[in-house]
């Protein structure tokens, strides 16, 4: 499945975000999704991932309670609503997706997005 994410930006501490996450040609509906970040100088983290079989979810501690991860199945989108951001959020953001999968424990995702820029400064 391909993957294009969308909908990073410049905004201010406090402020809101959602990105977008579109397949194209299959649905998300088999799929566990998830969101991943990396900031300058370090390593690709996962924020949060939806479970293909019961919409079950996962969130870094960090992000815990302010990011809310949902799908469209109809719209083929997933979306990571970001609330209360921090610059700590700022780093580039990846969709994921792997077939029939779970969030826990983690693994491989095998269709990557590319990436959208998110920077939180004031």
């Amino acid at each position: 499945v391909q993957l294009q994410a969308s909908g990073g930006g410049l905004v201010q501490p406090g402020d809101s975000l959602r990105l977008s996450c579109v397949s194209s040609g299959f649905a998300l509906d088999y799929y566990a999704i998830a969101w991943f970040r990396q900031a300058p100088g370090k390593e690709r983290e996962e924020v949060a991932c939806l479970s293909s079989y019961d919409d079950s979810t996962y969130y870094k501690d960090s992000v815990e309670g302010r990011f809310t991860i949902s799908r469209n199945n109809a719209k083929r989108t997933a979306y990571l609503q970001m609330n209360s951001l921090k610059p700590e959020d700022s780093a580039v953001y990846y969709c994921a997706a792997k077939v029939f999968g779970v969030c826990r424990p983690p693994g491989p995702y095998t269709d990557w997005g590319q990436g959208t820029l998110v920077t939180v400064s004031s």
